[in-house]
């Protein structure tokens, strides 16, 4: 039986990346891939706020090299769009109504951007990264960067919102880029008392029975310093799993074994 396995926002942690997957069995002591019975999920933020965003995409690109076809896959995070946004449009203005002015290059310092990640990335990890879908779905888990409800704007399927963000992700309309950003900020969506009926609403949408999500750090919802952190958070009557470590926050790179749910009839 496969084992699924899901981890977010590494957030240029290599280090913490490297030990939490060797302690989870799916990689060797030399930091080569292991998991011959698993499958596993980078939910996004590779970028920003920590030393080496860069180490950390070209690890995870040379781990899907060497692992069957399909036994590692990514998701597209926030971070990932702030990155490829600067990238791509660096100091222009995004037009808007406030008297705010607005670029990626004012939010991307603001959000922990490193130059060392904007001079080292290449044209062809530009390519690959804007090939990543925002959403899947595995062993009955909706799996999700962001905690947010945002994604259906997108689309009413999987299909459609991966399909819908790839070709806004493929324009040059600064405007429709900056929109995907805010989208891919917002977060809480499943908390509060409100949550486990937005989070309801969401499965019965876009299949599956939990959503599994990083973006938001667990210990910030438990009220806990992110140093005592040792697991995944289970919330919104069980339909939401949060798995933000909170590593750029003195917290750990969390490598979670998800729970085989079962395949719902899935809507793509």
């Amino acid at each position: 039986m496969t084992r699924v396995y899901a981890v977010s926002d590494v957030h240029g942690h290599l280090d913490k990346l490297t030990a939490a997957l060797h302690t989870a069995g799916l990689t060797d002591a030399d930091g080569n891939w292991a998991g011959t019975d698993a499958r596993l999920w980078f939910l996004g933020d590779f970028f920003d706020r920590g030393p080496d965003g860069i180490g950390v995409l070209r690890y995870v690109r040379a781990l899907i090299a060497q692992a069957p076809a399909g036994a590692i896959r990514m998701l597209l995070g926030n971070h990932e769009i702030l990155a490829l946004g600067m990238h791509k449009f660096g100091d222009t203005f995004v037009p808007h109504d406030g008297l705010t002015l607005r670029s990626f290059e004012r939010s991307w310092a603001l959000n922990g951007g490193l130059d060392r990640d904007q001079e080292l990335l290449t044209d062809e990890e530009v390519a690959w990264l804007l090939d990543q879908p925002l959403l899947a779905l595995d062993a009955g888990n909706l799996l999700m960067h962001s905690d947010t409800s945002e994604y259906v704007e997108w689309g009413d399927t999987r299909d459609q919102i991966n399909a819908a963000a790839h070709a806004q992700l493929h324009s040059d309309d600064i405007e429709v880029w900056w929109e995907i950003w805010r989208r891919m900020t917002s977060r809480y969506a499943f908390r509060g008392p409100s949550g486990p009926e937005v989070a309801r609403i969401m499965l019965q949408h876009l299949g599956g029975h939990r959503i599994v999500h990083g973006h938001s750090i667990v210990a910030d919802q438990l009220g806990i310093d992110a140093q005592f952190l040792t697991g995944p958070h289970l919330y919104a009557d069980g339909l939401a799993l949060g798995i933000d470590g909170g590593a750029f926050d003195g917290g750990p790179c969390l490598v979670v074994e998800l729970e085989e749910l079962g395949e719902p009839a899935p809507n793509s």
